[in-house]
């Protein structure tokens, strides 16, 4: 890995080591940067996620992706930091009708700090979530800004909780702790999330970044920016998309 490309992409300057300051300064400057996506499959562009092609687009090319594509990558990075780094499978919560989505239906990471015990749950690929690492062993709510965050125990696993800026609690996703191999076992849900009408990915465009403050996002064609808990929309069309993906994500299709 070209180390410093990579952080240099995500705007991370200060020196790099496998402890809890540089993870947590890389998960906050890898969600400022690289925004969450889909575009590629509105597009019919395969989704790949061999380290060539990951690193392609997403370092090379300064685009986006969805979570086997930034969370792949993003343990590779801290692979390479030092950081041990397990592959989890976790499952989308759908409120619709109580239940949860297929295996492998998001690709999440336990991550530990060399000569600490402590487990940590990182993201970089979930989009409107946790801005840093949550600790798997601390029942309470975990305080992020104007937000909160825990981990329930559930059916030998774990749910994570949202309490959002208005007070609503919300569940995210649910993991087990079970090692796994990526990207081999994460293939088949990738190609579902490309391919499914049932997937939330075929049916909407969708690219979100967060920023200083709170969160910039482009969802079909509405432009939805959330500023200290504060939101606005306003609609676009669909000759400004352009425009408006390079002004606010950087990113040229």
């Amino acid at each position: 890995m070209k180390l410093q490309e990579y952080l240099h992409r995500i705007g991370y300057a200060p020196d790099v080591k496998a402890n809890l300051e540089t993870l947590r300064g890389l998960q906050f400057a890898h969600m400022l940067s690289v925004p969450f996506e889909n575009l590629d499959i509105g597009l019919d562009r395969p989704i790949l996620l061999d380290e060539k092609s990951l690193w392609d687009k997403l370092i090379t090319r300064q685009r986006g992706g969805f979570c086997y594509e930034l969370n792949g990558l993003f343990a590779w990075l801290l692979k390479e930091i030092g950081y041990e780094v397990t592959y989890l499978n976790a499952r989308d919560y759908h409120e619709k009708d109580d239940t949860f989505g297929i295996d492998f239906d998001h690709l999440t990471l336990m991550v530990h700090i060399p000569k600490d015990p402590t487990r940590w749950l990182v993201d970089v690929g979930w989009g409107d979530s946790f801005t840093e690492p949550l600790n798997l062993d601390d029942p309470n709510e975990q305080v992020q800004g104007a937000r909160g965050y825990w981990l329930e125990q559930f059916n030998n696993g774990y749910q994570l909780w949202q309490r959002d800026y208005d007070g609503s609690h919300e569940r995210q996703y649910f993991f087990d702790i079970i090692p796994h191999r990526f990207p081999d076992e994460y293939l088949d849900a990738c190609l579902y999330h490309q391919s499914s009408p049932q997937s939330i990915f075929t049916r909407k465009r969708i690219i979100s970044r967060l920023t200083e403050d709170g969160r910039v996002s482009l969802d079909n064609d509405k432009l939805i920016v959330t500023s200290n808990g504060n939101r606005t929309t306003q609609e676009v069309k669909e000759d400004d998309r352009g425009s408006i993906l390079k002004k606010y994500f950087n990113v040229i299709l």
